[in-house]
């Protein structure tokens, strides 16, 4: 699946960090980034974001680290949850947006959940509150293996969200963790249209220099 993501789309990068620290922050930390540079960058107030995206009592300055500590995640999930600072650097933004919409459930598992493109992952689905209940529809038995692949994905009981409302809180969570694995990326952005409009305007003064200094050496 291709994300859409937009780094210059600041609506979905703070709807992206709402439904990031509300969802996902219990057991993920972005142990990279700061809170106080989440809200310069996010264009969010230090009340904001004390009140709406801490849950740890972290300190402004502070990085965004968990709660959850080693014995817990140990007995809940078997090992403790990775930081995703880098996430989409090292997968890419959209094998993030695919795998967020790709959880179902599975009795076999020792959570209930499974994932189509990550399979035996061993974590439940986060956000199954708003996309509802998915159950996997499976292809033809594998002559060698036996097993039986996942061919589509159905949700057979929504949630809070329709299908193209889902997509987009994806698409917002992706964008956000696009923007924790490099903040620079949106002063990058906006530096290079003035570098752009400084090279264009150089290359025709360069230009304008270049038909003055033939025009004396023809004549």
């Amino acid at each position: 699946m291709q994300s859409g993501t937009d780094l210059s789309d600041r609506a979905s990068l703070q709807r992206g960090a709402q439904l990031y620290m509300n969802y996902c922050s219990g057991c993920h930390s972005l142990k990279y980034l700061r809170y106080s540079r989440m809200a310069e960058d996010l264009g969010l107030s230090e009340e904001e974001v004390m009140k709406n995206l801490n849950f740890t009592g972290a300190k402004f300055g502070e990085h965004i680290q968990v709660n959850l500590t080693e014995a817990h995640a140990n007995q809940w999930f078997g090992k403790m949850p990775p930081d995703l600072s880098l996430i989409t650097r090292v997968r890419g933004s959209d094998w993030v947006y695919t795998y967020l919409n790709s959880f179902y459930l599975d009795e076999s598992r020792p959570l209930g959940w499974n994932n189509k493109l990550f399979p035996n992952a061993s974590m439940p689905n986060p956000l199954w509150e708003l996309q509802g209940l998915q159950h996997a529809e499976f292809g033809e038995p594998d002559k060698t293996t036996g097993e039986r692949p996942v061919h589509a994905l159905k949700v057979v009981q929504p949630g809070s969200l329709d299908e193209q409302g889902f997509k987009t809180a994806v698409r917002d969570i992706t964008t956000f963790l696009e923007y924790a694995g490099e903040p620079a990326a949106l002063k990058r952005q906006s530096i290079g249209v003035w570098v752009i409009l400084f090279l264009a305007l150089f290359t025709f003064i360069a230009y304008l220099l270049k038909t003055e200094y033939w025009r004396d050496v023809e004549h």
